[in-house]
């Protein structure tokens, strides 16, 4: 077993649904983690005739909360967005980009293709000073409440299953077996050094 708790990173493109929620739930559970987006810019749904909002990363999540509630409080009421964006100002101040964290992790989740090979061509980028193995693991996830709360709950079981590993490379490969046959869901994955 591990000497000290997994150290954990989840990926989505904009550090505020996916990454966030299972930033809550892993939270929750005791392990120590970390949320990042991987885009250039937060980017919020606008309404059906309203183009996304974007946000730089350096903006909290409460000054999006006030625009967003000032702008058309019962758009983002209804769709979710002011209720996702107070959740997170319980979790941390704001967004956070990936390609700026230098803190080394022991498993990285994505939570979509995009978030996965910007992941991974940032850590093949960075000078492999330490050439520290890193797994990094997809979990397809929409960009939906009720999807990321259930992506949230298997990256949660990935994590318990590993934070028991003597052998994590190995035991991740035996973990994704077993929730691809529960759950139907094929996961990309790959090392990488850093």
């Amino acid at each position: 077993m591990p000497s000290s708790p997994l150290r954990v990173a989840v990926v989505c493109m904009s550090n505020v649904n996916r990454s966030m929620e299972a930033h809550r739930v892993l939270s929750k559970n005791g392990f120590h983690v970390r949320s990042f987006g991987a885009g250039s810019h937060v980017r919020l749904p606008g309404g059906a005739r309203n183009p996304p909002v974007r946000y730089n990363f350096s903006t909290s999540y409460k000054k999006m909360h006030s625009y967003l509630f000032s702008k058309d409080q019962k758009l983002y009421k209804r769709n979710g967005v002011l209720h996702i964006l107070k959740r997170n100002e319980r979790i941390k101040p704001g967004p956070e980009r990936f390609q700026e964290c230098p803190d080394p992790f022991d498993i990285i989740f994505t939570c979509g293709q995009r978030a996965y090979n910007r992941v991974v061509a940032n850590l093949c980028a960075r000078d492999q000073e330490m050439w520290q193995p890193v797994p990094v693991v997809n979990v397809d996830i929409d960009n939906t409440l009720e999807a990321a709360s259930l992506g949230a709950s298997i990256i949660c079981e990935l994590c318990q299953g590993l934070q028991q590993a003597d052998d994590t490379q190995s035991r991740l490969a035996e973990l994704l077996q077993a929730t691809k046959e529960k759950t139907g869901r094929s996961f990309l994955h790959t090392v990488c050094f850093y």
